[in-house]
């Protein structure tokens, strides 16, 4: 059976909340029988979306309100 797992990425201060913050990847690793198989990035989060999403301006394509802006570019 394959594992799930959510693993950080990166931490950076987030300049809309003015907080640190860790984005993090939901990798899907193979189960046994394909080990040589590369883990799947399935999702990403971040880790203060549901301080971020409830104001009234879009956050970033980390807390999944505005799909343009990554703050890792």
């Amino acid at each position: 059976m394959a594992t799930v797992v959510w693993e950080p990425v990166k931490g950076q201060m987030c300049d809309r909340i003015g907080e640190w913050v860790s984005l993090e990847v939901r990798l899907v690793y193979p189960a046994e029988l394909l080990p040589d198989q590369p883990p799947r990035a399935t999702a990403r989060r971040c880790s203060h979306a549901l301080v971020c999403n409830p104001t009234d301006r879009p956050g970033c394509t980390w807390s999944g309100t505005w799909p343009g802006h990554d703050p890792l570019h």
